[in-house]
């Protein structure tokens, strides 16, 4: 019933946080370019990037799951918003998806991507082997 708020809530931090990391991490540079006279390479995969990746996704889930609960009636444009809270019955039966489904939702995307980043990592970490040489 109301199980996509839980990701919405993780996605609403995490894109918090992916702000900041990023203000951070261009402030960071700018004194490291300053400071430096070396050409200072840029990391393709800094930390905000990865976390707007996670909230990328977790936007994602929280957008189609809205639109399957709107779907079915679950959700209405008019207060209070969920059909479940007209009743103090379904209240209780929503909060108990809430914390069953919504939270076993948000942990598994969570888990994805923490696969994800640590395929990239590993990818990331191996040497560059040289071309091979084309045989005439």
């Amino acid at each position: 019933m109301a199980c996509f708020l839980i990701s919405a809530g993780e996605a609403l931090v995490v894109t918090a946080v992916a702000k900041g990391i990023q203000h951070h991490e261009e402030k960071t540079e700018e004194e490291l370019r300053k400071t430096s006279d070396k050409e200072i390479k840029a990391n393709p995969y800094p930390w905000s990037r990865r976390l707007m990746l996670l909230a990328y996704l977790l936007w994602g889930g929280v957008v189609l799951l809205a639109f399957e609960h709107v779907w079915h009636g679950e959700v209405v444009p008019w207060f209070p918003f969920l059909t479940a809270m007209y009743d103090p019955g379904d209240a209780a039966e929503m909060l108990h998806e809430m914390a069953t489904v919504g939270v076993s939702m948000a942990c598994l995307i969570t888990a994805v991507w923490g696969i994800i980043m640590g395929v990239v990592s590993s990818i990331l970490k191996r040497p560059e082997k040289a071309p091979l040489a084309e045989a005439a």
